[in-house]
C-alpha cells in the first residue's frame, strides 16, 4: 500500500516517549498504518529525539498556541489523522480538538481507571500512590478523550499484580510492559475496523 492511501497515527507526547517509540516500532513497517507525525508540548521530551531516529516529522508546540490559537490543530489536519494518539501527554486536550476529531483520539492511562484518574495522576504519581494505598493490582487503561480527564469511555483495561515490597519504580516497569503490548494492538484494532465517521454507509 502506498503511503498515501495508509491510515495516519497523530502522536501526542510529554515526555520520555517510551510508548512512542513501541508505536513507531511497530508501525514502521506496516502495510496500511502509519505514525505521520508526532507533537510534543516540553523542549525536552525525549519523545522529539526518538521521532528523529524513526525519521517521523515532529513539533514542539506552546500552551498558548494549544489553547487560544488554531495553529496546532491545523498542523495536525495536515497530516490527516484517522486516530490521535496521546502517549504520556499532559495536558487536558481542547474542544476544538474534540469536535475536529470525534471519537478518534485517544489516551493511554497507567493505572485502572476511574480510580487513580484526574489531574495531576500521571506517571510516577500514580504508581506511588497506589503502592502507598496497599492496593493488591493496578495495570492500564485505554481510553477515548473527552473534555474532563481520563473520563472518556474506556476501551481496554488489562490488569498486573502489585507484589509485596513493591517500589513505585518496580511497580512502574510492570505497568510499561502492559503498555507497551496492548496500545499498538488496540491501534491496529480500532483502525482495522470501518471507518464509520468517514464512510457512514
Amino acid at each position: 500500500m502506498a503511503q498515501a492511501d495508509k491510515k495516519n497515527i497523530v502522536i501526542f507526547a510529554s515526555g520520555s516517549g517510551s510508548n512512542a517509540q513501541r508505536l513507531m516500532e511497530y508501525f514502521e513497517h506496516h502495510p496500511d498504518i502509519r505514525v505521520a507525525a508526532l507533537f510534543a508540548n516540553n523542549p525536552k521530551a525525549h519523545a522529539l529525539k526518538r521521532a528523529e531516529t524513526f525519521h517521523v516529522p515532529a513539533f514542539l508546540f506552546s500552551r498558548d498556541e494549544f489553547y487560544t490559537s488554531e495553529k496546532v490543530l491545523e498542523q495536525v489536519q495536515s497530516f490527516r489523522p484517522d486516530l490521535i494518539v496521546l502517549a504520556g501527554f499532559l495536558w487536558l486536550v481542547p474542544q476544538n480538538f474534540l469536535q475536529a476529531f470525534p471519537n478518534r483520539i485517544i489516551n493511554i492511562h497507567p493505572a485502572l481507571l476511574p480510580q487513580y484518574g484526574g489531574k495531576g495522576m500521571h506517571g510516577m504519581n500514580v504508581h506511588t500512590a497506589i503502592v502507598a494505598a496497599g492496593d493488591q493490582e493496578s495495570g492500564i487503561t485505554i481510553h477515548r478523550v473527552n473534555e474532563e480527564y481520563d473520563k472518556g469511555e474506556f476501551i481496554l483495561q488489562e490488569r498486573c499484580p502489585v507484589l509485596p515490597g513493591d517500589t513505585p519504580e518496580q511497580l512502574a516497569a510492570r505497568v510499561l510492559q502492559l503498555e507497551h503490548k496492548y496500545l499498538p494492538e488496540v491501534v491496529e484494532q480500532l483502525l482495522a475496523v470501518k471507518d464509520t465517521y468517514n464512510n457512514p454507509s
